[in-house]
């Protein structure tokens, strides 16, 4: 896990912005295929500022490149018997088109669907939950990312989540970002009364090495729920082969 880093005197957003819509847009060359598998070991499966399980959980994933286009499979699986509940398996696909400066915009849609012992089988329309969702990436200089995603299937709400994240340094070979998502207002899936900030967070990445051509990449992040009045110091990390 790594994020870029921030130039020294990195323009305004306004700017930043202008120079992303005037920028020419190109999809990944179409010929470009790629697989990737791996799976995440995590202290607590935090996802949006809400705890999923409360225990340590394992979550494989899947991933195939057509270019733009890629399509997967995530999952989370608690280790605890008590956690079950919280399990999740989700499809996705999603495409992006990048800027010659380094910007991006990427449009997805996922499938969540959540395997608890005794809920409805994968093939019960009502069992899964629908997300679309639009990101767009500042160029090098200014490499924030801003993130919306809305529940347009069997989420009465029609929930809209909304976040910012930044990468801002590079301090002792670990890389430090931060990261702001609120909920636009009342809902049922998120457990909101109304319109509020739910994830504040800030993480710290870097390699373990544990030989001199083998290496972990090994996350840690602090976060915090102002809705739920509940934080989070969360460990992670990646193993692919």
């Amino acid at each position: 896990m790594s994020f870029p880093r921030l130039s020294s005197a990195p323009r305004p957003a306004l700017a930043a912005l202008l120079a992303l819509l005037a920028a020419p847009l190109s999809p990944a060359p179409a010929h470009s295929q790629s697989v990737s598998i791996g799976a995440d070991v995590v202290s607590r499966y935090v996802w949006r500022g809400f705890d999923f399980g409360e225990s340590l959980s394992v979550q494989p994933a899947l991933t195939l490149g057509f270019g733009g286009l890629e399509v997967g499979a995530w999952g989370s699986y608690s280790v605890s018997r008590d956690g079950a509940d919280a399990s999740e398996n989700d499809l996705w696909a999603s495409y992006t088109v990048s800027a010659e400066n380094g910007a991006s915009f990427t449009l997805a849609v996922t499938d969540y669907y959540f395997p608890a012992p005794g809920a409805k089988g994968f093939s019960y329309s009502e069992a899964h939950t629908v997300e679309l969702a639009a990101s767009v990436t500042g160029p090098e200089t200014l490499p924030v990312t801003l993130y919306g995603g809305m529940m347009v299937r069997n989420d009465p709400d029609n929930s809209l989540y909304l976040e910012a994240s930044l990468p801002i340094a590079a301090i002792r070979d670990a890389d430090v970002g931060l990261v702001a998502g609120m909920v636009a207002g009342a809902s049922d899936f998120y457990g909101t009364d109304g319109a509020g900030v739910v994830n504040l967070g800030v993480s710290a990445a870097r390699d373990l090495e544990v030989s001199e051509s083998f290496a972990i990449p090994f996350s840690v992040a602090y976060i915090y729920n102002p809705d739920q009045d509940r934080a989070y110091l969360v460990m992670g990390m990646s193993l692919s082969p």
